[in-house]
């Protein structure tokens, strides 16, 4: 996935059920989170390693703080725990996503094998081009189509 998650972090908290105030942001950060690891992916780790083996995209990593902090929440913060939800949802919506054509260690820690649904092919001379010209990308123009629909015409659900 290339652009869709923030989309796709829109389209979970308008069709969330309760109308906090904190889901909308909540779930656009949730959606975008995993990526913030491309920084050190270019910057530190020169692209030695392919992103989606860091820590911040292995699903037990998330899986194990939200079963730490959701109890939290929902024992000390009430008002925050739909957030922390929808947050959680993002997330893991984020991997799925992931795992359509770029592979996610759902495996981990007993497996280092990138799962993904469908192998995009390196056809093109540069791999985003790849990725733009394979039909996959149609996924994301789906959920920035429901996105925008959403955006435009409120919930519709």
């Amino acid at each position: 996935m290339l652009t869709a998650h923030l989309p796709s972090g829109y389209v979970l908290a308008r069709l969330a059920p309760e109308g906090h105030r904190f889901l909308l942001p909540a779930a656009l950060i949730g959606a975008v989170l995993p990526d913030f690891d491309m920084l050190w992916f270019y910057l530190i780790d020169q692209g030695s390693i392919h992103h989606h083996r860091y820590w911040v995209h292995v699903p037990v990593f998330w899986a194990a703080v939200a079963a730490l902090l959701l109890p939290v929440l929902a024992l000390w913060s009430r008002a925050l725990l739909a957030p922390g939800l929808v947050f959680f949802a993002a997330l893991f919506l984020h991997m799925v996503l992931d795992s359509v054509g770029g592979g996610i260690l759902w495996g981990a820690p007993f497996s280092g094998h990138l799962f993904a649904l469908v192998e995009v092919p390196a056809s093109q001379p540069h791999w985003v081009l790849s990725f733009l010209l394979h039909w996959t990308f149609l996924l994301e123009l789906g959920i920035w189509g429901w996105a925008l629909y959403l955006w435009r015409k409120g919930r519709c659900i």
